[in-house]
């Protein structure tokens, strides 16, 4: 099975971040602009939480608020679960489905090196799945 840090040297380690004080409005612009689901929250180079378009349409949309008036800290999921390089796929997936999230933080101490999304974990799964059919197929034939 393969690993995080695997996974990471594919999929590449780029990370888009907010700050706690930015407002929503333009968190959820940076999201549409590049094509995610979620945003880092980091003050001084440190993670102090998460926060995704699930986010903004139950506690921003849902609750009538302004997006450009509410700044990210207001929104944000402060108790972020991460995952570090050496762990694997299938964990990465557990702990995804028992907590309900769809976006892994990956991080070295206290360094972000990483982001998976529950997206790029099935990709990976699939691919292994192909590549282990593909072995079988061709150890039956011959």
């Amino acid at each position: 099975m393969r690993t995080v840090r695997q996974l990471l040297d594919i999929k590449g380690r780029e990370t888009y971040s907010v700050r706690p004080e930015q407002m929503m409005y333009e968190a959820i612009t940076q999201m549409a602009e590049r094509s995610v689901g979620a945003l880092l929250v980091v003050e001084s180079e440190r993670l102090v939480g998460i926060v995704s378009e699930r986010d903004y349409a139950r506690k921003i949309i849902l609750k009538g608020r302004a997006s450009r008036e509410t700044p990210v800290r207001d929104v944000m999921t402060a108790t972020v679960i991460t995952t570090g390089e050496d762990a694997t796929v299938d964990a990465c997936m557990r702990l995804m489905s028992e907590n309900r999230i769809r976006h892994l933080p990956v991080v070295d101490g206290e360094k972000i090196v990483g982001m998976l999304s529950i997206g790029d974990l099935v990709k990976a799964v699939i691919s292994d799945q192909q590549f282990e059919i593909e072995q079988l197929s061709h150890y039956i034939a011959g």
